[in-house]
């Protein structure tokens, strides 16, 4: 599936691929956190927002051209951002390419009044667009490093730019969360000279948490625990492929994504011939419940749980919201990470193939 965004003259589009199910990503339980993080009293109403823009994006933006909105702000209309403009004489993926640089060059970094007169629901949806053309090589940080240097000239204005990062990249309930592009934002606000020892609690408890399990690293081993009692390791599995599949009894998500992987022909067929190996694991300590759910996991799969909570006391996987899929290689390097989507799992495979 393809999102489609009229951001280029002639009207032209340029498509990128949605990077998860916009449908399962609006559904995760992200009700068990694991620390007490400032927050302010627009949180739920910026994530309806967000949801409400992204699914305008991903439904109306192929639909035809909006009319453009004024750029400046009269005394009935609020200030709006319009993007840089790609050259026309580039080609489309060579647009995108000048988009992920340029596409913040029409902004005035330094006019901290345009916060307060800016039509903030249209900045939220221009920084959606943004965050999807960054997609288009989703573990290249650089574009995002760039812009929030820029967004450091001024406490207010950094503030602004990782509150819309908080919401668009760090929400876990987010189809656009990526950690490569929010890793850069919170480096730039540990770096800046704006925020006091308590400011920055939070920034460097998600930035712990994001460092994590990158793509392409080496992902956190840990021991897991069978019913039977006896243990086992991640990287004591030996397969091409691990699909890790953390997950709660009860949870309907996880109940969708474990129908997902069994009702797989790609998947079920590397199951069979040993060549992908799941490991459905539980991380809390509520083991009664764990023990009533286990029949519900396909016998072909290790069903385990983390004895001690190791992976939540010691943050070596990010559980701000269940379930999660981690798709490692032979080496345990990370191809997937924290995600909730089966076809992505499947089509990283299929193109490894």
């Amino acid at each position: 599936m393809i999102f489609c965004f009229d951001l280029l003259p002639g009207a032209t589009t340029v498509q990128i691929r949605r990077p998860d199910a916009f449908r399962n990503a609006a559904m995760r339980d992200s009700s068990r956190k694991n620390v007490s993080l400032p927050s302010d009293t627009k949180t739920v109403e910026m994530y309806r927002t967000l949801v409400l823009i992204l699914a305008a994006v991903g439904l109306a933006a192929c639909g035809g051209r909006a009319p453009r909105r004024p750029a400046v702000a009269t005394a009935e209309t609020p200030a709006v951002f319009l993007p840089a403009i790609a050259p026309a004489a580039l080609a489309p993926e060579e647009r995108v390419e000048w988009l992920r640089w340029h596409y913040w060059d029409n902004f005035d970094f330094a006019d901290t009044t345009f916060l307060a007169r800016a039509d903030t629901l249209q900045l939220f949806e221009a920084y959606a667009r943004y965050v999807q053309l960054l997609f288009s090589a989703p573990t290249d940080g650089a574009p995002m490093d760039s812009l929030m240097r820029r967004a450091a000239v001024s406490r207010p204005m950094l503030d602004y730019f990782a509150m819309l990062a908080d919401r668009v990249l760090g929400d876990p309930n987010s189809p656009l969360r990526n950690d490569e592009f929010y890793i850069p934002v919170l480096r730039a606000q540990l770096s800046s000279p704006w925020y006091d020892e308590y400011e920055r609690l939070a920034p460097e408890y998600r930035l712990s948490l994001a460092s994590q399990n990158r793509i392409g690293q080496p992902a956190n081993d840990f021991r897991y625990t069978l019913a039977s009692g006896a243990t086992g390791s991640l990287y004591g599995l030996r397969a091409e492929y691990v699909l890790l599949f953390i997950n709660n009894p009860g949870c309907p998500m996880c109940r969708e994504i474990r129908e997902a992987i069994s009702a797989s022909p790609m998947l079920t067929e590397l199951i069979e011939h040993g060549r992908l190996r799941v490991l459905a694991l539980y991380p809390d300590e509520n083991l009664d419940e764990w023990r009533a759910y286990r029949e519900q996991i396909p016998a072909s799969w290790i069903n385990a749980y983390d004895d001690g909570c190791v992976l939540r006391e010691k943050g070596l996987y990010d559980l701000s919201a269940i379930p999660s899929l981690y798709l490692l290689d032979a080496q345990k390097r990370v191809l997937v990470k924290d995600a909730t989507d089966v076809a992505l799992v499947e089509e990283v495979i299929d193109r490894r193939s």
